[in-house]
This record gives structure tokens, sequence and C-alpha cells, in this order.
């Protein structure tokens, strides 16, 4: 027997994202936490795979426990006004003396080589610089905040440059300004930032969380802004829910495809986020990247390999591709990152108010989600605009799903004329109906 290897299958899945995440530019924020806690070397490991496999990378670093502590070793306590400190210049001593070890770090390890990992002798070249320009706060609530600013402008035009050069790109939670000062930024501001200005393919923010979670503590795959903004308002001011939120809806408003909120804690969230289709953390993104939408002549592929298994398990009467081409304007497809995860028909009969709900399926992996549910809802409106009063399904092992949504047991003889004429006797199959309220 030949021997199996799983990495073979994982590696055969990721390769469509692979070659889909070359030449792309994603924006990396790595929050302080992950370096204080050790994670650092396991992530530089990630970033450096990345690299090799063509991916352009921006890596924003936080230091916010780093500097705490430094301010609590040197007895300072910075004043704190919704979560953010005033950095005056007993606190900026301190912030500038933490991002300079940890850009130092930084670049000191990822220009290691990487020995001892599976990536020895990957040489990257990591450039930094004055390459965010920031403006103060000034003065809020009454408060002013000194060196404590916010992001004025990111030089665009030469990350690009760096980037093409075959550069990674170092950003530290610091901007200057056109007077020579340096001001405290909020590492969060600084990625999203870069990746509008970039207009980056992806934004990565690492932080505690795996990311949201809904009622029942379910991971929430998927939001739009729109979606996110109730979560928004009631996190803690200056906590890092707040301000990752914040950078994903103001990303994904302007302009940034996707942005993934990610756990650190979690040694594969970066590589599983980014080479599995679904994902290990929440994506916030302003288009949802799962649709449901009328078929089109180039998803037959998809739907071929959707029913194939359905087909073969005697659940659904086989459908050429011929046929389908012929028919594919009375099909709904459920699309998922460029994969066909369900579909449905609906064939109306000519001079009748009756059509056959026909060919209802949904990929095993993202069952129980009411895809079907979609599905069907999708396909009675469309019954209802064409005028349809009845709507039949002949099914042979989903009679007590279709009963569950309004369908009721019928004869053969209630069926149009060619839909009698044409029923397989041998197959058996339920006759269900289910009258349209207009």
């Amino acid at each position: 027997m030949d021997k199996h290897f799983p990495f073979v299958d994982w590696f055969r899945n990721a390769s469509p994202y692979i070659n889909a995440h070359r030449g792309r530019t994603f924006v990396i924020l790595i929050e302080g936490e992950a370096m204080a806690s050790g994670r650092g070397e396991q992530l530089i490991q990630d970033l450096a795979l990345l690299h090799t496999l063509g991916v352009r990378l921006v890596v924003v670093f936080g230091t916010r426990p780093q500097v705490q502590e430094a301010l609590g070793q040197a007895g300072v306590e910075p004043m704190r006004i919704n979560g953010r400190w005033v950095a005056d210049r007993a606190v900026m001593t301190h912030v500038e003396q933490v991002a300079a070890h940890q850009r130092l770090w930084l670049e000191a390890r990822l220009s290691l080589g990487l020995p001892s990992t599976p990536l020895h002798g990957v040489e990257l070249s990591v450039i930094s610089g004055n390459l965010v320009t920031a403006k103060p706060l000034g003065v809020r609530e009454g408060v002013d905040f000194d060196h404590s600013g916010e992001v004025r402008r990111v030089r665009a035009g030469a990350i690009e440059g760096l980037l093409d050069k075959g550069s990674l790109v170092l950003l530290p939670p610091l901007g200057f300004s056109s007077t020579g000062e340096v001001f405290d930024l909020d590492a969060a501001e600084v990625a999203q930032h870069a990746a509008v200005a970039l207009k980056a393919d992806k934004l990565i923010l690492l932080g505690e969380s795996e990311g949201l979670q809904d009622e029942g503590g379910a991971l929430l795959r998927q939001l739009t802004p729109a979606d996110a903004e109730p979560r928004l308002e009631s996190a803690p001011p200056g906590s890092e829910l707040a301000r990752h939120l914040q950078a994903a809806c103001n990303a994904a408003r302007e302009g940034v495809a996707r942005t993934h909120l990610l756990s650190w804690r979690n040694h594969d969230a970066l590589l599983g986020e980014l080479f599995t289709r679904d994902g290990v953390g929440t994506m916030i993104t302003q288009h949802r990247y799962e649709q449901l939408r009328p078929a089109k002549l180039n998803d037959i592929a998809g739907l071929l390999e959707l029913l194939e298994p359905l087909e073969r398990r005697g659940m659904l009467v086989a459908r050429s591709r011929e046929r389908l081409e012929h028919e594919i304007d009375d099909y709904m497809v459920i699309e998922r990152d460029g994969m066909v995860i369900g579909c449905a028909a609906l064939h109306v009969f000519p001079n009748t108010t009756v059509a056959e709900l026909a060919c209802v399926a949904v990929h095993g992996n993202y069952r129980g989600g009411e895809r079907g549910e979609r599905l069907m809802e999708a396909l009675e409106r469309r019954a209802r605009q064409r005028g349809v009063s009845e709507i039949f399904v002949l099914t042979t092992h989903t009679a007590h799903w279709f009963v569950e949504h309004g369908f009721q047991a019928a004869s053969l003889e209630e069926l149009p004329p060619l839909k009698r004429e044409a029923y397989n006797h041998a197959r058996k199959s339920k006759v269900l109906l289910k009258a349209l309220k207009a």
C-alpha cells in the first residue's frame, strides 16, 4: 500500500493561494505583546516563508507592553486619556529607546539567514526609515498630548520602490514631522494608513484575540464594516479590540480588499489564514467573499464538481455539461472565494404558473450554515417575479428538510403534464408542493 502524506493534500489545496498571493502586497501588524511573549522567532520564520513565496511585505510592529515596562522601571506614570498616554518628554525618551531596540532586534533576526529552521539560508533585505510623517494630536479635552501624534502621510512611493527591489519594509510606531520632531503613533493606525496608501491586497492584524465571536462564542468568519460598527462602539476606548476594529473598518472603506484579525497566540494563524479556504480568524471586507448570485457559463466546471458526489450517491439525477449549459440561466450559485459551494435551479414550465425547484445542493464542508435556505428563498423570490404561484420538488433523500420549509406531500397527478411524462418511476422520488404567497 502506498504511504499517505497528509501534507501533500494540504499542499495541493494551498497551491491556488500560493499563486494568488505571489506579487501581492500585505501589510502585517505584529503587536508588542507577541514579541514580549517570545512569539517573535516563529513569526519571523512565517514572514520569511511569505517572502520566499513572492509576497511583498510591510511589517508594522507595536511596542506598548515594552514601553509600559520601561516606564514602570523608571518610575514614570504617564497620563492617559481614552486609553492613549500623553507622550511628554519623559515618556517619549522611553518610547524612542524601546522602538529603536525592537527595530534593531527584528532587523538582526531577519538578517540571520534563519539557522536551524526549514528556511535556513534565506536572505532578507530589511529596510526601515523615515517613511511615515506625523502631526501632533494637539490639545484634546483640555489636555495637550505633547508628542503623541497621528499619521499625516505614508510615503507610498518610497515604500513601493523598496518593495520592487525585493526588500521587506519595517515600520515602527513612530512618525516624523517636517520640523524634525518624533511622534508616538498607534501601531494599528500606522498599519491602516500604510495599507490604504499602498493599495495593499491585505491588512493583517495580529493581536491577542483570534477574531470576533458571536453571542454563543462561535468565531465570526466574515463581517462588513457595517456589521462590525456596533462592536467597535461597545469596545473600551484605547483597547486592542477598539484599535484593531477601527483600523479594519477604515481600511475596508478606503479600498483595502481584506483585513484579517488573527491571534499571535496561535502558531498556525498567519499561514492558516492565508493558505486555507476558510481561514482561522475574522475577515473584515467591504464586499462579501461568499456571495449568492445567478450562475454563469464559467461556473459549469464548479457545478459539475459540486454535483458529482451527490449524483454518485443517488441523491441527485446526473446532469451533463451540455444540460447545465442549456439550463444555466435557471441556476443560482453560492460562490466562496472562487469556489462554487452551493446551487439550486428554478425551472418554470411554459404556459403555467408552476415551477420546479431542482438541484438544491450544498458542499459537504459548508452545510449547517443556512445556505440551502438562502438558495431556496432567492429562487422563491425569482418565482414570484415571474408570476409563479406554486413550486414543487422531487426528492429521494431530503423530503423532511423541504417539509420543514413549507412543502407538503402531493401526488404525481398534480405535476405539469411535461413533468409527469418525464417522471422516473424507478427512482420513486417523493413529490412535494408549496404554494407561494403573493
